[in-house]
């Protein structure tokens, strides 16, 4: 059963900017800025450059081929499903990373100490229980949740714009180009959202018009945020940044507006569950695209009669997060979700550059900035994350070529 087309340029703008103003502004500047230290801006300026360029290759993709799975069926129909599996395995093991991290993330501004585990759990299985409900009503929550996150950012700018820090902040560690790009890599996790509009095509309308648009969209409104949000924290907090788990509340610490904290902690609460409701939903796409083609369980591709939507796959996903929550911690899970995206995105740049006539929208020579960006940033994240993720990729390509022998047999 196909998946039904309600989503407008509205909602599909709303969950790309639901998925990165979570993502990164309220989780990535400790670990960013600990690597790039005076560099960070530089690392921002980067990290959406080599954005920009991927989301080109996925709005040229996406306007061709509008259906569920993203760079997974885009792969597929340019280069071959070798290319299309590991783009997808690749995203679908990132994109669960992402999802633990958003979970964390909402659970460290929200939940008491003691508590964050728990409360990251049940915030899993609540959204889940939403995207089960049909993809309307997750669209119509991520906008709930980015007005609120926008408004929280708002008041950070504000206060740390016009009042003076009530003590001297350290001083940021002196940048080098290591630290610049893996910075980079590291912050490249938090504009990596506009991918769920793209793997959300089954379900826009008009996806050819609608997608391309609203990839573009959502990325500028996310990059100008973050450029707003990493100014204040570096002239507020400076390098005490590095050591903070809730940097945005410390800023109006920091500014002498320590009552105002809490507003801070529940727009970053709706920020971080913006993001993964997002991400619960664009992994579940993948998943049954992957699923349809025997490239996952056959299982997870069924369709849910009344609420259209891919359940099985929703459900499995969530119980996967659940174990990562369990186990993993923060930066563990940001590492392993940029290493995941970044090979996601290198295999987009290589199907959009094989696209010709009327499919191309844009220079060949993005393609080749973002996969050359993909390359370098990937190469420098930390190392035990990219042992981690490379051993999964190759477990998963292994699991394929199994199944594959087993076939022919």
């Amino acid at each position: 059963m196909p998946l039904a087309r309600r989503l407008t340029l509205p909602d599909a703008v709303a969950i790309g900017l639901g998925s990165m103003i979570g993502a990164g502004v309220f989780a990535v500047w400790g670990p960013a800025i600990g690597a790039a230290g005076g560099g960070i801006l530089v690392a921002l300026a980067i990290a959406a450059l080599v954005a920009y360029a991927n989301a080109t290759a996925s709005a040229q993709l996406a306007a061709v081929h509008p259906v569920a799975g993203g760079t997974y069926a885009y792969a597929r129909a340019e280069i071959g499903p070798w290319w299309g599996f590991v783009a997808g395995w690749s995203f679908v093991i990132g994109k669960i990373a992402s999802c633990a991290a958003m979970a964390m993330t909402f659970a460290a501004y929200a939940a008491p100490a003691g508590w964050q585990t728990p409360v990251a759990v049940l915030a899993v299985a609540a959204l889940a229980i939403v995207n089960c409900l049909g993809v309307t009503r997750t669209a119509l929550a991520t906008r709930v949740l980015v007005v609120c996150s926008l408004l929280g950012l708002a008041l950070v700018v504000a206060v740390g714009i016009g009042a003076a820090p009530t003590a001297t902040p350290s001083s940021l560690p002196d940048a080098t180009v290591y630290g610049v790009l893996q910075g980079a890599g590291l912050l490249f996790f938090a504009f990596a959202g506009y991918a769920r509009i793209a793997t959300m095509g089954e379900e826009v309308i008009d996806p050819a018009r609608t997608i391309p648009r609203a990839i573009v969209l959502a990325l500028g409104g996310a990059v100008v945020v973050y450029a707003l949000v990493a100014g204040v924290v570096l002239v507020v907090l400076g390098g005490d940044a590095r050591g903070s788990a809730a940097p945005l509340a410390d800023v109006l610490a920091a500014a002498g507006w320590s009552s105002f904290a809490p507003i801070v902690r529940i727009a970053a609460a709706a920020a971080s569950l913006g993001a993964l409701l997002a991400l619960l939903t664009g992994i579940g796409r993948t998943t049954l695209a992957m699923a349809r083609e025997g490239d996952l369980p056959r299982f997870l591709a069924r369709v849910d009669d009344r609420h259209h939507v891919p359940r099985r796959a929703e459900i499995a996903i969530a119980a996967i997060v659940t174990l990562i929550v369990l186990i993993a911690d923060l930066r563990e899970a940001i590492g392993f979700s940029s290493f995941g995206v970044l090979l996601y995105y290198l295999v987009a740049n290589a199907a959009a550059f094989r696209q010709r006539g009327a499919a191309r929208r844009y220079p060949r020579a993005l393609q080749v900035v973002g996969a050359l960006g993909c390359l370098v940033l990937v190469s420098t994240l930390p190392v035990l994350a990219s042992l981690i993720g490379a051993g999964v990729v190759l477990l998963g390509v292994a699991g394929r070529l199994l199944r594959l022998r087993v076939q022919r047999r």
